[in-house]
């Protein structure tokens, strides 16, 4: 492991020897994710994308990519596209990445079952801003707005999320 790796322990995140309150999924810990179950994988996921709300936020380091209005995620297991990003107008279930609330103002995306997905085994394990202490995710890891963007100005793409 490294220092730049995230390292999810029972009461926060370790990163860059520091400590970081955060939630997780609904579901608690799975070793067997499936689409919609809600729970956060176990296992390590490279940090492989960040998308950003250009129209929100600066951008947090040179990598990121902007979420644009047609922005979408594809969570429908009968896509060919499952799990991955996808553009407007998409005719299966989808989710917005564009979103009115805050939430997905800054995106980190993992490698969990992206970007090769095997249909049922769960979509969308981001790392984004939560909606309150202890308020659980659909199964992503989310934090405090300030700790996500001191977070993502020194990740890399070759940081891990650790989940044991």
């Amino acid at each position: 492991m490294s220092h730049t790796d995230l390292i999810l322990t029972p009461t926060h995140v370790r990163f860059m020897n520091r400590r970081f309150p955060c939630t997780i999924g609904r579901g608690g810990l799975t070793a067997d994710k499936t689409e919609g179950d809600g729970a956060t994988p176990r296992g390590s996921h490279r940090i492989v994308e960040m998308l950003y709300r250009a129209d929100r936020i600066a951008r947090p380091v040179r990598w990121a990519r902007p979420i644009g209005p047609a922005d979408l995620w594809s969570d429908d297991v009968n896509d060919h596209a499952y799990n991955s990003q996808v553009r407007a107008p998409h005719a299966f279930n989808h989710e917005q990445l564009r979103r009115s609330d805050p939430m997905y103002d800054l995106i980190l995306i993992t490698d969990w079952n992206y970007p090769t997905a095997t249909p049922r085994k769960g979509s969308a394990i981001f790392i984004h801003q939560w909606r309150g202490p202890g308020r659980p995710t659909a199964g992503c890891v989310a934090f405090r707005r300030d700790h996500l963007r001191w977070i993502a100005q020194r990740i890399t793409p070759q940081s891990q999320l650790v989940i044991a």
